[in-house]
């Protein structure tokens, strides 16, 4: 079974977008623009959460890893990696919170879930650090706005799904 892939212009106004460092966008559509004599076509992509719209370049749309949604198959995967065990490294906290960054700029939907799952705190396991709440509420965020649109739900249902997910598979390894 071959996996078509899908040519770079058959992004379509009104489809689902992720943008790795932006989450989850809605396309408006297209248009044309001269910059510095160069013809363009631009996809333009609306992060509602963020209230921004950007304008990528068709021809560079795929190298700036603008990506459809994740398939439901992609996100069990992600889910998956939710209910693993959290991996926590010993090494400096600066250290570990540029690879959260890295992994949650990614775009990828499994390296998502790992920051997730790795910074998830119960009220009852201590106190999380600003910064770490701060990077978990990111990683939680991107990763919930996909799997709303995903699920056909809204974000906030999203977020409470996805932390007893997370909480369920807690207490079962405890």
């Amino acid at each position: 079974m071959s996996k078509e892939k899908k040519p770079l212009n058959t992004f379509i106004a009104g489809d689902f977008v992720v943008y790795p460092s932006h989450g989850v966008g809605k396309i408006i559509g297209t248009e044309k623009r001269k910059i510095e004599n160069i013809d363009l076509e631009l996809l333009v992509v609306r992060f509602d959460h963020e209230r921004m719209t950007l304008r990528v370049p068709l021809s560079k749309a795929k190298e700036s890893g603008l990506r459809t949604l994740s398939s439901k198959v992609q996100m069990e995967e992600a889910i998956v990696t939710l209910k693993g065990k959290a991996k926590v490294k010993k090494t400096m906290w600066s250290r570990r919170a540029q690879e959260y960054e890295t992994k949650i700029n990614s775009g990828s939907l499994v390296s998502i879930a790992e920051v997730v799952r790795d910074l998830y705190r119960k009220e009852d396991q201590g106190e999380q650090s600003y910064s770490e709440r701060q990077m978990y509420q990111a990683a939680l965020e991107r990763l919930a706005s996909e799997f709303a649109v995903v699920d056909d739900i809204d974000k906030d249902s999203a977020i409470v799904k996805l932390e007893k997910i997370i909480d369920d598979n807690a207490d079962e390894a405890a």
